[in-house]
């Protein structure tokens, strides 16, 4: 890291890693691939896209007063009473292209928040109780949450059709392994206990 880089510059390059992997993972699979429930609890490819932009808009948003301006494409609140799952999950009418290009412009607009106010501007997270939050804590809060999710969705692509590494196919995975025989020794390890 460089001495004197610019924070919120560094925080808007971190969280556009982790969305970029996680759209990465998403963007060029069928609509039926990205929708299938791939866990017991449901969690398909573009839910987890749906719910990171609906954390974001709300996170890098409405807890600085600076509301996603297509509010009527969100999940509100209330909402979630009716389907506590709402925004894990693509509905009958949203396409995955469609959720796609809601989150990138939701993403544009919490990179505007991040460059409109400074680190320590105090907001509010209504569903935290209220809770005062400064930009910094809430923009690293987000960069966490995006990267677990952008993880979860690696592990589930890998289980669709093989597709690995970090932003695109075996960006970041070495060349010449053998990855049957090395599942076969991590097997062979494990069931030693």
């Amino acid at each position: 890291m460089v001495a004197d880089a610019d924070p919120k510059e560094t925080l808007k390059q971190r969280l556009d890693n982790a969305r970029n992997a996680l759209l990465g993972k998403v963007e060029d699979l069928p609509e039926r691939e990205a929708r299938m429930p791939r866990t017991p609890t449901g969690t398909n490819l573009i839910g987890i896209v749906k719910h990171c932009l609906n954390v974001e808009a709300i996170y890098l948003g409405d807890t600085f007063g600076r509301p996603f301006p297509q509010a009527d494409e969100l999940i509100a609140l209330d909402h979630y009473e009716v389907d506590p799952q709402a925004d894990w999950y693509a509905t009958q009418d949203e396409t995955v292209a469609g959720i796609i290009d809601r989150y990138r412009r939701v993403i544009a607009h919490a990179n505007a928040t991040i460059d409109a106010l400074e680190l320590d501007a105090v907001g509010h997270v209504k569903h935290w109780g209220d809770t005062p939050v400064t930009l910094h804590e809430i923009a690293t809060y987000t960069y966490g949450d995006v990267a677990q999710h952008a993880g979860q969705a690696d592990i589930l692509r890998e289980g669709i059709d093989g597709a690995v590494g970090w932003m695109s196919r075996d960006h970041n995975m070495p060349p010449d392994v053998d990855f049957p025989a090395y599942v076969a020794k991590l097997t062979a390890l494990a069931e030693r206990f």
